[in-house]
């Protein structure tokens, strides 16, 4: 898989495997740079790369058809690597998602269409894809997965009430939720997220 960037301790060593998804117009390497401010000392880190450096075209609430086919390619992605790590010994629960942006939102969403008891996912400013969420497309349970969100109350691309909405359905799918709102507009990753992850997932 060369278009997976490697990082942290081999997967052959580590005792925890973070999958570390980047934003639209960024690259695998950038998501990786956050390995320096984030609990990640025992993770091996794997990073895709996505074609062209986007997950999929249009917004994560577009029309669903317009994303395709790169939306499915990119979930793909994220199986085939969880596959991979599942088949070197890990239990899911060793697995965590770390997404910023596009990437948070693909992690929530693969999350969510394959739920079961995960280490944790931390989606910096994100929230389940769709033109409107579809509750029957999400199966499984979370059993208490820890779910992280971060946003601004007024993010350029991800709505509140979307963020709102994406916690609801986790809830009520087993995850146990953790939305952090900040009263700006910013479309970043701030340290008072990093913080609280470190603290309450990646301790």
């Amino acid at each position: 898989m060369s278009d997976i960037i490697k990082a942290g301790k081999s997967i052959e060593v580590a005792s925890k495997v973070a999958i570390m998804v980047h934003g639209r117009g960024a690259t695998a390497q950038s998501i990786v740079s956050l390995k320096d401010h984030l609990n990640l000392g025992d993770f091996a880190i794997l990073a895709p790369q996505a074609p062209g450096n986007t997950w999929y075209p249009y917004s994560f609430m577009a029309p669903d058809q317009s994303n395709e086919p790169a939306f499915s390619q990119s979930i793909q992605k994220v199986d085939n690597i969880v596959k991979e790590v599942l088949d070197k010994g890990f239990k899911p629960e060793q697995i965590y998602f770390i997404g910023f942006s596009q990437g948070a939102c693909l992690s929530l969403e693969y999350a969510a269409q394959n739920a079961q008891k995960y280490g944790g996912v931390i989606a910096f400013t994100g929230g389940l894809i769709g033109e409107k969420l579809n509750a029957p497309k999400y199966s499984g349970k979370f059993a208490g997965t820890p779910v992280f969100i971060g946003s601004s109350h007024q993010d350029m691309h991800v709505p509140l009430s979307r963020i709102e909405a994406s916690a609801e359905l986790l809830e009520k799918m087993g995850a146990a939720v953790k939305t952090y709102i900040f009263q700006d507009s910013d479309h970043t990753i701030r340290q008072e997220e990093i913080n609280w992850v470190n603290v309450n997932i990646l301790k």
